[in-house]
């Protein structure tokens, strides 16, 4: 049951709890999911069963939170991310249980736009997934992921590249949907026609 009114053109299931305010239009909150105060989740998202969302964690539009994914604070997710069942980001680099961090103490993780995370995917705190990424199911992301990178593995580690669409890119960076890639920086953007 909810403890507060989600705001007006959000869903939340009669077992749902949603203590955040800040929830965009068109947004579902499914059974056993719980959002707290001082989270921010943008519109049309799908925060599935069991998924946990804290306080000071902000989710972007159009975000697929499949189940019993957990979101700490200080977790920053892009627009049009999806995350698989059992994601698990962490924020704190040195967890004790007598030492309660928060904050600023904490490090920041930042998903960028379009990345996908598949089930069972753990991140270290502290990292940026890049645009577009996409990391393998049960791989644990322990440094930054550049844009469209396709990661595997404990420890993650790039052993490709990852289309707008998802498909892993052959070695001239031309996806089978028409896209053409090239390099930039340390990640890969899109070359304009």
């Amino acid at each position: 049951m909810t403890t507060s009114l989600p705001p007006d053109g959000v869903f939340v299931h009669p077992c749902g709890l949603c203590d955040s305010q800040e929830i965009g239009h068109g947004t579902r909150i499914w059974a056993f999911a719980h959002v707290l105060a001082g989270a921010r989740i943008g519109r049309d998202c799908n925060i599935c069963d069991g998924a946990f969302v804290e306080n000071g964690a902000s989710i972007g539009d159009r975000v697929t939170v499949k189940n019993q994914v957990m979101i700490f604070e200080g977790v920053h997710v892009g627009d049009d991310v999806f995350l698989g069942p059992g994601v698990i980001f962490t924020n704190d680099l040195r967890p004790r249980a007598l030492i309660k961090r928060h904050g600023a103490e904490l490090l920041p993780t930042i998903v960028q736009q379009g990345a996908t995370l598949g089930a069972g995917v753990v991140v270290v705190c502290g990292v940026t997934v890049g645009e577009h990424a996409f990391i393998g199911a049960g791989a644990v992301v322990t440094e930054d992921v550049p844009a469209h990178g396709f990661v595997v593995g404990n420890p993650g580690r790039r052993i490709g590249w990852a289309c707008t669409c998802g498909e892993r890119l052959p070695a001239d960076l031309r996806c089978r949907c028409g896209r053409v890639f090239e390099r930039e920086g340390s990640g890969l953007r899109q070359q304009l026609a």
